[in-house]
């Protein structure tokens, strides 16, 4: 029997998804059904290609009461800017959810993937940075730092942001587009201890494989958002940070214990069980399991997980149609 496939593009969903409250509810909502204990979420198939610094991964999630599942592929190349290549793109397949056939592929080029992980950051600003941010400091100066300070400003509406990277000219292009993004001062600091010393909310955004946020930066009243690690490779908090913190949070414990900032603090010991760590969607049904005082210092770990995915393409989807909007080819 013959059946309709949606085909969206990236400017298609640009029209219906965007780094803005909205998103950050759809994922809030994927993260309480996560912590439920009812989403079938497979670990993440994960490649590494380190001969052109590259990486693949692929991620899914089925999330009860949805029509559809999304399997995701996103690539990672981290060498493309030099050639005039964006780091990241990828694509959706949306699968019903009752008769597993495929009802839309969305090829957003990694943008659905760019809103949910913002989307995700701006959830954690939202539950654990202080009430009042008067600067929040972004550690690289690709996409994502960008769209995570554009999400972040959504609920800690902040008046500066200082914007650290290896490289002196893409942190000033950054801290400009921030600026033009939000309306916000936003400029370039040169030196990353001082960024952090002078930020109530710190985004590391960078795919670093070296600590870049160090243990003796930490101060009373701080929120660090880690998004970079996402690979058994990376780390951008120094694991000595770990004994400073007054909460930890996971998107997905058995993610950050495996690809995130948790791995390297437990290699290091300075954690030694997962015991008594709390995910985010445990923190969106109960906030008090985040911040406390102003004067803690948190840190929420990201990893992306695949109920981000599902539920961002699904909304997606649901938008596009309703309104009418792309191909539909018959298999």
């Amino acid at each position: 029997m013959p059946r309709d496939i949606h085909i969206l593009t990236e400017a298609q969903l640009r029209q219906f998804v965007s780094v803005d409250e909205t998103a950050i509810d759809i994922v809030a909502k994927a993260f309480a059904t996560l912590a439920g204990g009812e989403v079938i979420m497979p670990p993440i198939m994960s490649m590494d290609i380190p001969s052109v610094h590259g990486e693949v991964d692929v991620k899914t999630a089925y999330i009860p009461g949805f029509d559809g599942f999304a399997v995701k592929i996103s690539p990672g190349f981290f060498n493309n800017p030099s050639i005039g290549l964006p780091s990241t793109n990828g694509l959706m397949v949306l699968f019903s959810a009752k008769t597993g056939v495929v009802e839309a592929v969305l090829l957003d080029n990694g943008y659905l993937t760019d809103v949910r992980t913002a989307a995700a950051g701006g959830l954690a600003a939202k539950l654990m940075a202080p009430q009042n941010v008067e600067t929040a400091g972004v550690m690289g100066t690709g996409a994502q730092a960008r769209l995570q300070i554009e999400a972040a400003h959504l609920v800690r509406p902040f008046k500066k942001v200082l914007v650290w990277g290896r490289d002196a000219g893409k942190a000033a292009a950054c801290a400009a587009d921030i600026a033009a993004r939000t309306g916000v001062d936003a400029v370039a600091e040169p030196d990353p201890a001082r960024l952090v010393a002078e930020s109530q909310l710190v985004v590391t955004t960078t795919p670093s494989a070296e600590a870049v946020l160090k243990a003796d930066w930490l101060h009373p009243g701080l929120h660090i958002t880690a998004m970079g690690s996402d690979q058994t490779g990376k780390n951008e908090i120094d694991p000595a940070a770990f004994t400073k913190l007054d909460v930890y949070v996971a998107d997905r414990i058995s993610q950050c214990e495996t690809l995130g900032e948790l791995r390297s603090a437990l290699q290091a010991g300075t954690v030694a069980t997962t015991d008594g760590i709390n995910e985010l969607g445990q923190v969106v049904l109960d906030p008090s399991l985040g911040r406390k005082s102003d004067r803690e210092i948190t840190l929420c770990d990201l990893t992306g997980t695949g109920a981000q995915d599902t539920a961002i393409a699904t909304f997606a989807f649901a938008a596009a149609k309703t309104a009418g909007t792309g191909t539909i080819v018959e298999a």
